[in-house]
């Protein structure tokens, strides 16, 4: 993680991309270490926010394009993994989105949103609201401890 603060906002936006996809980074933590350090924490949160919905958009692409046995294997998503996301899915309906931040079960969410063919402009809109949030509650709390 320190090699992505090292780097500033170019590498928070990289590891809050590769965050979303397939390496299990933690892209708060350079947030965090980037926001400590006094970067501006208004672009801190755009640069995150665009890294991991752009992240997330591979992952859509990958169940939109490729084969369910690709994708598994890719992205190290299990079976089941996938069955509960579709499952939640049909449950919950298209608002689920706003939680594709979450840990665990954000990846198979956004790749199982590929396979059902969610209309991207409304997984680009769901998903980009919820990671936002996230980031300014995140950004919000680690500015209180200053």
């Amino acid at each position: 993680m320190e090699y992505f603060s090292e780097l500033g906002y170019f590498g928070l936006f990289i590891a809050a991309f590769l965050a979303a996809t397939i390496l299990p980074l933690s892209s708060e933590i350079v947030l965090s270490t980037l926001l400590l350090s006094g970067l501006s924490p208004n672009a801190l949160v755009i640069i995150a926010t665009i890294g991991n919905v752009l992240g997330s958009l591979v992952n859509y692409a990958l169940g939109y394009w490729a084969s369910l046995e690709i994708v598994k294997k890719w992205l190290k998503i299990s079976e089941q993994e996938l069955v509960k996301a579709e499952q939640r899915f049909v449950k919950y309906g298209l608002f689920l989105l706003l939680f594709a931040w979450v840990p665990i079960v954000g990846d198979p969410l956004t790749v199982v949103a590929g396979v059902l063919r969610i209309r991207l402009l409304w997984f680009v809109i769901l998903v980009a609201v919820g990671k936002l949030i996230r980031y300014v509650i995140i950004s919000y709390l680690v500015l209180q401890t200053l």
